[in-house]
């Protein structure tokens, strides 16, 4: 029973954070589409930047979309594969493959004993 609540509540948490994830993304995007918006008018219109060359505000924009993609690919693909539950089963795998290691150490001190006595 008391397991049961456990993993209920584990479930719920795992959801709020997610959900809690998503809205970060979603303002994160309505900032940049702002921010972009801003960017391009105040080099447009204001005539920030003029005095270069260069398209800066472009290269603002595109540097703040690579780390929008950036901050997608976390929520979306990394952190919905490398869960808790992954988390657990890698913790579990490593804990294993160390007590192998450790019963295998232990037969060869005994069989290294065993054959000096």
């Amino acid at each position: 029973m008391e397991k049961e609540v456990h993993e209920q509540y584990e479930q719920y948490e795992y959801a709020r954070r997610r959900l809690r994830q998503k809205k970060i993304l979603y303002f994160h995007f309505v900032l940049f589409l702002l921010g972009s918006l801003f960017l391009f008018i105040a080099n447009r219109f204001f005539g920030f930047g003029t005095t270069t060359d260069q398209n800066w505000c472009i290269w603002a924009i595109t540097i703040w979309f690579f780390i929008f993609i950036l901050h997608f690919i976390k929520v979306y693909i990394t952190d919905r594969f490398m869960n808790k539950k992954w988390e657990r089963e890698q913790i579990d795998r490593l804990v294993a493959l160390q007590q192998k290691r450790i019963s295998q150490l232990e037969s060869r001190v005994n069989e290294d004993t065993e054959s000096k006595i």
